[in-house]
């Protein structure tokens, strides 16, 4: 009896992805990660978000800077669907914000500063490979 969840449901379900959700949420992308896709996502883990300074958080979550979150949550998505092992060959790959993602194979898979730490969750449309790290557009990184 396996049940296939979009991207939005894989993570709500993932129980460590919270904080992630909160801020698809407040950036308005829930609706865009439930659409057809396919979409890779570099979800970062609640551990991820709480390297973040709260106010830093709290801040991003609110509605006045939803430009700002959506640009930061969009730099973790990449079109198309690729697996870890496809990542892993990638020496770089375009991101939803526009902005491309370094990948290097240094201490396992990462994506700029980010360790891959759970590849290929299965989603309807799409893949979640689960990173420790929020990664950080250089626009949103030095506003």
């Amino acid at each position: 009896m396996e049940k296939q969840f979009d991207i939005v449901e894989a993570a709500l379900s993932a129980g460590n992805l919270s904080m992630l959700a909160s801020a698809l949420r407040a950036a308005g992308l829930l609706e865009a990660l439930r659409s057809e896709g396919p979409f890779t996502v570099f979800a970062p883990t609640d551990n991820a978000f709480a390297k973040i300074p709260t106010q830093t958080l709290s801040d991003l979550l609110e509605p006045e800077n939803k430009e700002k979150l959506t640009a930061i949550l969009t730099y973790h998505i990449v079109p198309g669907r690729v697996t870890a092992h496809e990542v892993a060959n990638m020496n770089s790959a375009t991101t939803l914000q526009g902005q491309p993602v370094n990948i290097s194979k240094q201490d396992g898979v990462r994506i700029n500063n980010a360790k891959l730490i759970v590849p290929d969750v299965e989603a309807l449309n799409g893949l979640i490979h689960l990173i420790d790290t929020v990664l950080m557009p250089r626009t949103a990184a030095n506003a």
